[in-house]
């Protein structure tokens, strides 16, 4: 068991040293949990257990193991898209803008939701997401420019410009359609779609098809590992957050 924890904890360090390597960022979202879950397994590695204690330790690792193992097979269930389904309206929720800039991540959605517009014309498309730290404008106004500079009807797009969370995404956007009757499709990151729709569900939506944009060849695996705690929190807690 101690070479377990050994392994483990050189890995989570090494991959913590990608991350921040590669988003040239010491702070990157979640890499954090990789620094400490690296300091901790070595720590365990290193301490002087007796046998059976480490037997308790094999114990719950197993079932945590079990439990992730769960929840990751739905996560990837849900990435896989729903070709051929038209919705009414597509969300496509916000990312950080840097300044007046999208993100690598936030492209990588509008990008999806462009295809899908290419392919049905009549739907229409909701941009939501409000103004924080940073922005010089709204996830929505960021969005919208970028769309209609790749050719998108400015008519057919609708700014939800208040909203800070994937809640109040879904939330804010209900003024603009349908919820009960219309067909609403979500995009967003993959690794992101499961728990999207797990909210917006919460949120009223019953008609919904899922819209997965790729994400960065780097950083699934530490968003799958974010995303195991974070449907895990929504679960337990039985409470909506982002």
């Amino acid at each position: 068991m101690r070479y377990y924890f050994f392994i483990v904890g050189v890995l989570s360090i090494l991959y913590y040293l990608l991350l921040v390597w590669y988003s040239r960022r010491l702070t990157t979202t979640f890499a954090g949990f990789w620094l400490i879950s690296g300091g901790v397994h070595l720590a365990l590695g290193c301490a002087p257990f007796s046998d059976s204690v480490f037997r308790i330790l094999k114990c719950a690792v197993i079932a945590v193991w079990i439990l992730f193992a769960a929840v990751e097979i739905l996560i990837v269930f849900r990435m896989v898209p729903q070709r051929g389904k038209r919705a009414d309206q597509i969300i496509v929720l916000g990312a950080q803008v840097r300044g007046r800039r999208i993100t690598n991540s936030l492209k990588r959605r509008l990008d999806a939701a462009l295809s899908y517009l290419e392919a049905y014309p009549e739907t229409r498309v909701i941009v939501s997401g409000g103004r924080g730290k940073g922005e010089d404008i709204s996830e929505a106004e960021a969005m919208a420019e970028y769309l209609i500079a790749e050719g998108v009807d400015p008519r057919r797009i609708i700014r939800e410009n208040q909203s800070a969370s994937t809640r109040e995404n879904f939330r804010f956007s209900r003024k603009f359609l349908d919820v009960e009757n219309s067909v609403t499709g979500i995009v967003t990151n993959d690794f992101h779609i499961c728990r999207a729709e797990m909210i917006a569900r919460r949120e009223g939506y019953r008609k919904l098809i899922r819209i997965p944009a790729s994400s960065n060849p780097v950083f699934p695996l530490n968003y799958l590992v974010r995303e195991f705690f974070a449907i895990l929190a929504m679960v337990i807690r039985g409470r909506k957050i982002r």
